[in-house]
C-alpha cells in the first residue's frame, strides 16, 4: 500500500466569552484532514497524520525515516514549527533541522506537496517564511516573502490544462475562496492557474519532485463544493500516480 505523510492541518482555538461584567474562556482543538483522508484512502493510500503541535516530537528526523513514505504533504504548517522545537527555542540547544531533512529526502528521490492555506508558502502576514527556509530551493514556486493571501469570497474557478493529471476529470472545476499568490520557477510544469497565478505546479529537485497546490485541501479556501466533489479523490490519485513516473 502506498503511504502518505501529512504534516499540519490542525489548530487550537482559544476563545474569550465576555458576558457583561463576567467572562470565561474555552479551548478547542480541530483538524481539517477528514476530506483528504477519506479521499486518498478510497484510492488505496495509507495516511499518517502528524498535527502541528506534535511535529517536534513525531516528525521524522532522518531521510531513512522519511523514505517510508511515498509522498510528504505539508498543509497549513509554517517553517517555524519545524525550525523552533523546544530544544532550541526554550533550552538553547542544537537540534535537527527537519526542513533540511525534507530537502535531502526530495533530492534523493522523494516527493513533496505543499498545499495552500493561511500558514503555507509565505502565509498571512508573511509568517510562514518558507522563502527563508531550505525548502525555497525545493519548491517549484517562489514565495513572495510577504502576506501572500488572495481572498476571493465570491469564488474563483481555476483554469486547468489538458495535462494527464486531469484525465477523466471535467475541465469545469468547483470554485475556491482564496489561495496563496506565488510565481512559478523556470523549468517547471504549470498544470493549472487561478486568476492567472500558479495553482498547480510541478518541478524537479535532484532525483525527486515537488508540487505546489496553492489553495487549500480543506475549507475555508477549499470550498465545500471542492472537498465534496466526486472527482476530489480522483484528482489526488492522478497527481500521486503522475509523480511516480
Amino acid at each position: 500500500m502506498r503511504k502518505v505523510l501529512l504534516a499540519g492541518e490542525s489548530w487550537t482555538i482559544h476563545s474569550i466569552h465576555q458576558k457583561g461584567f463576567d467572562s470565561f474562556t474555552t479551548t478547542t482543538y480541530e483538524t481539517g484532514i477528514k476530506w483528504f483522508k477519506k479521499a486518498i484512502e478510497s484510492q488505496g493510500y495509507e495516511l499518517t497524520h502528524i498535527p502541528n503541535h506534535l511535529i517536534q516530537y513525531n516528525f521524522p528526523e532522518t531521510v531513512e525515516e522519511l523514505n517510508q513514505f511515498d509522498i510528504v504533504v505539508l498543509s497549513d504548517i509554517g517553517s517555524n514549527t519545524f525550525l523552533l522545537p523546544d530544544l532550541s527555542f526554550s533550552e538553547g540547544q542544537q537540534s535537527i533541522n527537519k526542513l533540511e531533512v525534507i530537502k535531502r529526502y526530495v533530492s534523493n528521490g522523494g516527493k513533496l506537496l505543499m498545499a495552500g492555506g493561511y500558514i503555507s508558502f509565505s502565509g498571512i502576514d508573511g509568517k510562514s517564511r518558507y522563502e527563508n527556509s531550505p525548502l525555497r530551493e525545493v519548491l517549484p514556486v517562489n514565495c513572495l516573502g510577504k502576506d501572500d493571501r488572495v481572498e476571493v469570497p465570491e469564488g474563483v474557478v481555476p483554469y486547468v490544462s489538458n495535462h494527464e493529471v486531469f484525465e477523466k476529470i471535467p475541465k469545469n472545476w468547483p470554485h475556491f475562496l482564496g489561495y496563496n499568490k506565488t510565481s512559478e520557477k523556470q523549468n517547471t510544469e504549470v498544470l493549472a492557474t487561478i486568476n492567472g497565478d500558479p495553482f498547480i505546479v510541478i518541478g524537479d529537485f535532484g532525483k525527486g519532485k515537488s508540487v505546489a497546490f496553492t489553495s487549500d485541501i480543506a475549507p475555508h479556501w477549499g470550498s465545500e463544493e471542492f472537498v465534496n466533489w466526486e472527482y476530489y479523490p480522483v484528482f489526488w490519485n492522478n497527481l500521486f500516480q503522475y509523480l511516480d513516473k
